[in-house]
């Protein structure tokens, strides 16, 4: 029976390695994802202080004024686009934009 368990154990233990190498931990993606969807105009740290970010007057997203604002927002201006940005919907999954919106809310001030 001690046997049986230890195995059982191992088993379970393999499992879970699969299961995180498989899977990108929690904010990873949102990152990679905000360096190559979000960062040319926002700039790496959210601050919008590019040349890019400066000539479209992007907001700091971590300033209250977007912080304030619920994920559902943030979903919909990602989704949708706002002002010169434009829309993700269609371009990236309903999980994608969730990760981003969390990587923004890691922008807190």
């Amino acid at each position: 029976m001690n046997r049986l368990v230890r195995v059982g154990g191992l088993g379970l233990m393999a499992a879970a390695a699969l299961l995180v190498s498989t899977f990108p931990a929690s904010g990873q993606e949102g990152a990679a994802l905000y360096k190559t969807k979000c960062a040319a105009c926002h700039g790496p740290d959210g601050k919008g202080d590019t040349s890019m970010g400066k000539v479209l007057k992007v907001r700091d997203l971590g300033s209250a004024d977007v912080q304030s604002q619920s994920d559902a927002q943030l979903t919909e201006v990602i989704d949708n686009g706002k002002g010169k940005m434009p829309g993700y919907k269609g371009k990236l999954t309903d999980a994608q934009i969730k990760e981003l919106v969390s990587y923004i809310r890691s922008l807190k001030k």
